[in-house]
């Protein structure tokens, strides 16, 4: 067992290094020489970073977190580098942190802030069926990320300020149930296009050909998150019977050795094949939070911890100067249609790069962490 008090170290040595306008975690904007702007990835750091704080009850965490939050959102609640007109469901990530802040701090800007996120929502594009679009580059698209990306903001927002109406995060997810799982596997295919003329879509499900890990960890860290947002009743026990039976359906995927889950999670051992870590950690956060609720039965939270362990053991690597989390895809997604490479076959998903210490495997891997904590504790 490696000491996970060095853990905690990891997480404040990338806080310390980091500021507003450049994260250590966030590796896209670094490739790309760029300053930071509101983004989701930071957003899940951000969201794992008050989670630490609550768990661990040390205020630097959430204090950064509180920190980034107060650069980008202006005193009208506007947000700095926000582009609404793209219609981006990864932008109302970062959302999530308002809520808690507004309730810690006072300030309005807050509360402001969210209110304009949830106006983004109100106006996004949706399919014939009702769901959002993922983005306005990609029309009549749904992806499993954005599940995670905008509905458990969309359900903080109707706890604190909205009337509790969750019936439209529902509905998407139970469209997300009828079109892009298989009754083959359990899994969900990574997107669907409902219109079914997208290069990659198939032309009879509108489906993507594959399973990509990391979308399904998305979704399964939103019905978790949203699990525990959405009161008890019909709607939350419809939303948790998605969540069971998706959470049973990947445990048939687990390397016996590790736990943890393959990038393209259906195809174990194949050439170019490899486990990955930020979608293990998200089914191992999934999976211990579903029991923790109750949801789950506890041998998945046994399950979530070998996964959790598993990582530990292959990615993350103890040195004289600290800790690197390796094995996290970069980045993956589904067109546009000036993009053919990013076409949702198994060659494509194996082709992106493998990076140490993005937030996209980092955030989940505290995530999951902190669920182990609970449990130790």
């Amino acid at each position: 067992m490696n000491d996970y008090s060095r853990i905690d170290d990891y997480v404040l040595r990338l806080v310390n290094e980091s500021t507003p306008e450049k994260t250590m975690w966030n590796l896209e904007k670094i490739r790309e020489g760029k300053k930071g702007t509101w983004n989701y990835i930071d957003g899940c750091m951000l969201t794992a970073l008050m989670e630490m704080t609550r768990i661990t009850g040390d205020a630097r965490y959430e204090a950064f977190a509180e920190t980034v939050a107060d650069y980008y959102v202006q005193q009208d609640g506007t947000i700095l580098t926000l582009e609404a007109d793209k219609a981006n469901l990864d932008d109302i990530n970062e959302g999530r942190v308002l809520f808690e802040l507004y309730e810690k701090t006072g300030k309005e800007k807050y509360r402001l802030a969210a209110g304009r996120l949830y106006s983004q929502l109100e106006a996004q594009p949706r399919t014939y069926e009702g769901n959002f679009w993922h983005k306005a580059i990609y029309p009549n698209q749904v992806w499993l990320d954005g599940i995670y990306m905008a509905q458990p903001f969309r359900a903080l927002y109707e706890k604190y300020f909205g009337d509790h109406d969750y019936s439209d995060i529902i509905k998407q997810i139970r469209t997300v149930n009828q079109r892009m799982r298989s009754a083959e596997t359990g899994l969900y295919f990574h997107g669907y296009d409902a219109s079914k003329t997208a290069f990659w879509a198939d032309p009879e499900t509108g489906c993507s050909k594959n399973y990509w890990l990391r979308s399904l960890g998305w979704f399964a860290v939103a019905m978790a998150d949203l699990s525990e947002i959405i009161p008890e009743g019909p709607e939350r026990d419809e939303l948790t019977a998605i969540f069971a039976d998706l959470m049973k359906a990947m445990r048939r995927y687990a390397d016996e050795e590790t736990g943890m889950y393959w990038q393209v999670p259906d195809q174990p051992g194949r050439e170019g094949n490899y486990l990955e870590t930020s979608g293990s950690a998200m089914m191992a956060y999934a999976m211990l939070k579903g029991a923790r609720l109750g949801i789950l039965s506890e041998d998945f939270a046994e399950a979530g911890e070998k996964t959790f362990q598993g990582i530990m053991d292959r990615y993350l690597k103890f040195t004289d100067t600290g800790i690197n989390l390796g094995g996290i895809c970069l980045v993956a997604g589904l067109g546009p249609e000036n993009n053919r490479r990013r076409d949702g076959s198994y060659e494509y998903y194996i082709s992106e790069p493998i990076v140490e210490n993005d937030a996209k495997g980092v955030a989940p891997f505290i995530l999951a962490y902190t669920e182990v904590k609970r449990r130790s504790a």
